[in-house]
């Protein structure tokens, strides 16, 4: 591991975090191991943190900022480095989904990543980015399950999940990784805000099955839509787009099954995942 000094502090978010963790913990005079067994976590992280090998959750920000005595400082900062884990092209969308009032999610294959469970996204990260390091996967799943704080804010949007059920088939991370997903979303389901339906294989082809995307709107601004792609998603703002999307949308959840109903064919699903 590379000595503090090497690390740019102005290469990157990520440094520039790792930085001021580092310069904390020094005024404290602590060293890496005497901070990891404050915090509970291991000297090896602490380190791959402080060298912006590794981004930190949130919840080793807070317990940072507790041993520390930093009045929430990193906490504050932390925002930034998550950022930071995302593709350039989706950091946009980030942002615009933690305003929105509600977001209406297409999904042909996966479960959509506000639903996600932290096995179900390792996998699927891991498997669709097959050229980074497990570091960078951790990253992102670490990522990908921050942004699901959006579910249970004070004020949490409105998510409509309309879902095919090849979602609910497709063995992604193997049976158990499968059920818990499973089990996860029937929890969700009973959320007031969340709801989701799913499209059942025998309707056949629809209008779906071109790709996902989601639908963000808000009080007072126009709509803004993510399309998903194998390699770059795309933001889109256009009107006309954004309408042919809405009539998709519309004619989707004309052929899903009611939410009891999508509920019983998930809770059959999720018994084959054995």
């Amino acid at each position: 591991m590379p000595p503090p000094s090497e690390l740019d502090a102005n290469a990157s978010v990520l440094a520039y975090w790792g930085a001021e963790l580092r310069k904390y913990r020094e005024a404290a005079q602590w060293s890496q191991k005497d901070l990891a067994r404050r915090i509970s976590y291991s000297t090896s992280l602490v380190g791959l943190v402080e060298t912006a090998k590794r981004a930190p959750t949130r919840e080793f920000a807070e317990k940072c900022d507790d041993a520390l005595e930093t009045d929430g400082a990193l906490v504050r900062l932390w925002p930034l480095v998550g950022r930071d884990v995302y593709p350039v092209w989706f950091r946009p969308f980030v942002e615009l989904e933690r305003e929105a009032r509600t977001l209406r999610s297409f999904q042909p294959v996966l479960v959509p990543g506000l639903l996600q469970t932290e096995d179900y996204a390792r996998a699927l990260l891991r498997a669709g980015r097959p050229a980074d390091t497990d570091e960078q996967v951790e990253d992102l799943v670490t990522a990908r399950m921050e942004r699901q704080r959006i579910l249970t804010k004070p004020d949490p949007p409105m998510f409509l999940a309309t879902l095919d059920e090849a979602v609910l088939i497709r063995p992604v991370g193997g049976p158990q990784v499968m059920r818990k997903q499973l089990e996860r979303l029937l929890e969700l389901v009973q959320w007031p805000r969340i709801t989701i339906q799913v499209i059942p294989l025998e309707v056949g082809a629809h209008a779906g099955l071109t790709g996902a995307f989601v639908i963000a709107s808000f009080r007072g601004s126009p709509d803004i839509v993510c399309l998903e792609t194998a390699a770059e998603g795309q933001i889109v703002n256009g009107f006309a787009e954004i309408e042919t999307l809405l009539i998709h949308l519309d004619a989707l959840r004309a052929c899903a099954l009611p939410q009891a109903a999508s509920v019983a064919l998930m809770e059959k699903a999720m018994g084959s995942w054995t």
